[in-house]
């Protein structure tokens, strides 16, 4: 496949995630108001897009509660700085199934199930202009899990999505995902062209190495919007490596906790680290105005 470098290119900062780091850096933000007060940060360092989750401010699991999400969104908004607020909607679909030797009934303390309407209720709440669509099923190495999302319940949330004039921002964990994102354009659940994140490097989806990389971007079609990450010491080599192959980054806290070695990072510094690397190639950082223009997006007021 021939290099086609992208030129003109966005930054996403997902800020926190939802993955047991919140004891490893101190820098993990916890609360909403760490949370908007890191992506804001992370704006004005050159972030056209913030993605995030929201944790218990008290222990830093991770949470699907609505009003944590009200308060993040209304934070970011009032701050006067602009960027493009996407939400994750890929909580609620954790299956944590017993010892090998019986599985079932599944364990009730991990296992955080909820329908299509309920993982989608703070979108329709806060009406970010993005949203996640986690697009398949598949093994967490984090711990012993499975991150469900059958058939039935992708289309249900992205008819609850384009309905609710959100654009889903399709998150690809390996080919299959991007083969089933395609049936969901297809059949006019999604509309087109649609936007996708290649996550790279997560056990136990792609692995991040360039051969399967290639093979990701080849899969997306041409008239899509792509951008890729991966995970720890390789953030930033996969920063290059999506300008190279015509797409857009991601990088963040929820991704990468170091700066450099024995060096903690915050969201502001990776996002600085990327500009970087992506100017230093002759591209240009775009801000989120432009990625409105391009994405077809609506900037939401204030609440």
């Amino acid at each position: 496949m021939p290099l086609q470098m992208n030129r003109e290119v966005f930054i996403t900062c997902a800020v926190t995630g939802s993955g047991a780091t919140q004891d490893r850096s101190p820098h993990v933000p916890r609360s909403p108001s760490e949370i908007a007060d890191s992506a804001i940060a992370a704006a004005k360092a050159g972030a056209a897009i913030v993605h995030c989750h929201v944790r218990d401010p008290e222990t830093g699991a991770p949470s699907r509660d609505r009003a944590l999400f009200r308060e993040v969104t209304e934070r970011i908004r009032d701050a006067g700085t602009d960027v493009v607020l996407n939400l994750t909607a890929g909580m609620g679909g954790d299956m944590v199934f017993g010892p090998p030797d019986a599985p079932l009934p599944l364990d009730a303390k991990g296992t955080d199930m909820a329908g299509a309407e309920e993982r989608v209720a703070h979108v329709a709440e806060c009406r970010p202009e993005i949203c996640t669509l986690d697009c398949g099923t598949m093994n967490f190495a984090e711990a012993d899990y499975v991150m469900t999302n059958t058939p039935g319940i992708l289309r249900a949330m992205g008819r609850m999505m384009t309905g609710l004039g959100v654009k889903p921002e399709i998150e690809a964990f390996d080919t299959g995902h991007l083969w089933l994102a395609k049936s969901l354009v297809d059949e006019g659940v999604l509309d087109a062209p649609a936007l996708v994140q290649l996550c790279m490097g997560v056990p136990w989806g792609a692995p991040d190495d360039l051969n399967t990389f290639l093979a990701m971007v080849s899969a997306v079609p041409p008239d899509w919007t792509f951008s890729a990450f991966s995970l720890g010491r390789n953030q930033m080599a996969y920063v290059a490596a999506a300008v190279l192959a015509g797409g857009h980054v991601r990088v963040g806290l929820e991704d990468n906790l170091w700066l450099g070695k024995g060096r903690l990072a915050r969201n502001e510094e990776l996002v600085a680290r990327a500009r970087g690397i992506i100017e230093g190639m002759g591209a240009t950082v775009i801000g989120p105005a432009e990625v409105r223009t391009r994405l077809g997006l609506t900037k939401r007021a204030p609440v």
